[in-house]
C-alpha cells in the first residue's frame, strides 16, 4: 500500500477577482466554483465591468462541489462546474459555456507517449509501479489523484471504469495547477488535468508533457471534433430567478463575444 501524502490545498477558495461585499441592488454578482471555469469567467468579469461600470463582479475558486453548493444554498449567484449534473442536483439549472478534456500529463523528460486505458488503470490501482514495466527509464511512478469533489476526477473515473477507492496515489491534489506543479518538480510523477490548463503551462514552458490516450493527441480540435475519449462540459449553474445583473451577465457568458477569452485559455467556445 501506497503512502497518501495530502498536497496542501492553501488556495482552494482564492480570490481570482474582486473581493466579497454584500448584494447592492442586484448589482454585486458573486461566482463560485470550478477553478477550470474560473479564468474565463474572471476574464470575461473584466471585460464586462468596462462597459457596466455599475456591476461589480467577484470570481471564487473552490472546486465544482462549493459551486453546486454555493449556488443551492443562495451563497453565490451563479456557480462554476467542469462537468455534467448529476441527478441529485435537478434544483440546479446547467448553463454550458465551453467544452474542455481530461488529459493524463508527465514530466517532460519522460518518454512515455502513449497510455491505453487499460496501463492507466493499473498505473493508479497499484499494478504497475515502475515506469521500466510500460517502455519508460527505470523509475518508481509517483501518482498523483486528484481530491474527492474536482470534476477531473469525476471524469477520470468515468473513463477507467474505476472508483473513487480503488486509486492508490501517493500524493492528492485539488486545482489543475496543484497536479501540474507536482509533475513538473518529479520526473517521475503522471496525473491528470484540464487540457486547457495543460497545453497553456506546456506552451509556457512548464516542464510537463500531454500524452496519447489510446493513441488520440489531447487537443483542443480533438476535443472540439468528439474525438478525445475524456471530454467534459465547462458550465454556470443557477437556482431559480436571478437578479437582473446575474441574468444579463450570465446571458453574456453564453453569447460569442467571449470565445477569444475560452480560446485564449485553450477550451472549446460552443457559442455561433
Amino acid at each position: 500500500m501506497k503512502q497518501t501524502i495530502l498536497f496542501p490545498l492553501l488556495f482552494s477558495s482564492i480570490l481570482l477577482f474582486g473581493c466579497g461585499k454584500p448584494r447592492e441592488n442586484g448589482q454585486h454578482i458573486t461566482i463560485t466554483g470550478s477553478s477550470t471555469v474560473a479564468p474565463i469567467v474572471a476574464d470575461a468579469a473584466r471585460r464586462y465591468e468596462e462597459s457596466h461600470p455599475g456591476v461589480r463582479i467577484d470570481v471564487q475558486t473552490g472546486g465544482s462541489s462549493r459551486g453546486i453548493a454555493d449556488a443551492m444554498s443562495g451563497l453565490a449567484d451563479l456557480g462554476m462546474i467542469s462537468r455534467a449534473l448529476k441527478d441529485g442536483e435537478s434544483e440546479l439549472t446547467a448553463h454550458l459555456i465551453a467544452m474542455d478534456g481530461v488529459c493524463v500529463i508527465v514530466h517532460r523528460d519522460n518518454r512515455i507517449e502513449n497510455l491505453t486505458r487499460k496501463q492507466l488503470v493499473d498505473i493508479y490501482t497499484g499494478k504497475i509501479s515502475d515506469w521500466s514495466e510500460i517502455g519508460g527509464a527505470p523509475g518508481e511512478i509517483i501518482v498523483a489523484g486528484k481530491a474527492e469533489g474536482r470534476a477531473t476526477l469525476e471524469v477520470f473515473l468515468d473513463y477507467t471504469g474505476l472508483d473513487s477507492a480503488d486509486i492508490e496515489a501517493d500524493v492528492l491534489v485539488g486545482e489543475n495547477q496543484h497536479a501540474i506543479k507536482t509533475v513538473a518538480g518529479n520526473a517521475n510523477g503522471i496525473a491528470y488535468v484540464s487540457i486547457g490548463a495543460a497545453e497553456s503551462e506546456s506552451e509556457g514552458g512548464t516542464p510537463i508533457r500531454l500524452i496519447r490516450c489510446d493513441g488520440v493527441i489531447p487537443t483542443t480540435e480533438a476535443v472540439a471534433k468528439g474525438l478525445f475519449p475524456m471530454t467534459r462540459p465547462l458550465q454556470v449553474v443557477t437556482r431559480g430567478d436571478l437578479p437582473d445583473a446575474s441574468k444579463a451577465f450570465l446571458s453574456y457568458l453564453q453569447t460569442a463575444a467571449i470565445n477569444d477569452l475560452i480560446e485564449t485559455h485553450f477550451y472549446v467556445p460552443v457559442a455561433r
